[in-house]
C-alpha cells in the first residue's frame, strides 16, 4: 500500500488536484469545477473585525506549531461527525511543512495556541486547506495576517478550493475549472515565498513531480 507523500501533494497541487481523507480514512483527489478563489486585491476586514485587529488581543506566530494548527483542524466541527484530515494527511503535510512548502499562520493568547490555519505555498499560488479557532475571532486574525504576508510576498494566487460560507465572508468567488488552471499555471511560474527560507533548489521541473 502507497501512503501519501509530500512529493504525492507538491505534484498534486501544481495539476490543480488536492487529497481529501473520507470517514474511514480512504484519500480522494479532488478538482472542483468550479473552482473557489479569494482575489489578494479585493479582501478586506470586515469592521466588526477592526476593532479586534486595533486590539492585537492575539499574538501571531508563522509556523511555530504546523503540526499542532493542523490537529486543531482536524477536530470535528460541532455540525459534523468526522473530518476529512486523516492521521495520514496530517504525517505527509507535517513532511511538506519540513521542506518548506506548508506553512501554518497561528493565534495565541497567554501563549495558548487558540486558532489559526494553514496551507500549501508553491511559486506564487498560497493553497489555502483549513483553520480552526478555540476562541472567538482567533481564525479570523490569522486570515487576515495571512493576505498580509502574500500582498507583502507578491503572491498572485489563493486557492480555496470549494465555496462555503465560511470561505465567502473573506471574498471567495468561483471561476471555471479551466480559468483556474490558467491562473495556476502563470502563478507558478513566479519566484515568491512564504518565508525568507530560499527553496527554489527543491524544484526539478515547475509542472513536473519533484524528484
Amino acid at each position: 500500500m502507497n501512503f501519501l507523500s509530500a512529493d504525492d501533494l507538491i505534484y498534486g497541487y501544481m495539476n490543480g488536484i488536492f487529497p481529501m481523507a473520507d470517514a474511514d480514512g480512504t484519500l480522494y483527489w479532488y478538482s472542483p469545477d468550479p473552482r473557489a478563489i479569494i482575489p489578494l486585491d479585493t479582501y478586506k476586514p470586515s469592521k466588526s473585525l477592526r476593532p479586534i485587529l486595533n486590539k492585537q488581543q492575539f499574538e501571531i506566530r508563522v509556523n511555530a506549531d504546523f503540526e499542532g494548527v493542523m490537529k486543531g483542524c482536524a477536530l470535528p466541527r460541532q455540525d459534523e461527525e468526522s473530518t476529512w484530515i486523516s492521521d495520514e494527511i496530517i504525517s505527509a503535510y507535517s513532511e511538506l511543512h519540513r521542506m518548506g512548502f506548508a506553512h501554518s499562520v497561528e493565534t495565541y493568547e497567554n501563549n495558548e495556541l487558540v486558532g489559526g490555519l494553514y496551507g500549501v505555498a508553491i511559486g506564487g499560488v498560497f493553497f489555502g486547506e483549513s483553520m480552526f479557532h478555540t476562541v472567538s475571532n482567533a481564525s479570523k486574525v490569522a486570515f487576515h495576517y495571512l493576505i498580509e504576508i502574500l500582498k507583502q510576498q507578491s503572491y498572485d494566487l489563493l486557492d480555496t478550493q470549494f465555496i462555503n460560507d465560511n470561505v465567502r465572508r473573506f471574498g471567495a468567488i468561483e471561476i471555471p475549472k479551466s480559468e483556474y488552471i490558467k491562473l495556476l499555471k502563470k502563478a507558478l511560474l513566479k519566484k515568491a515565498h512564504f518565508v525568507e527560507t530560499d527553496i527554489k533548489h527543491l524544484f526539478q521541473n515547475p509542472f513536473g513531480k519533484t524528484k
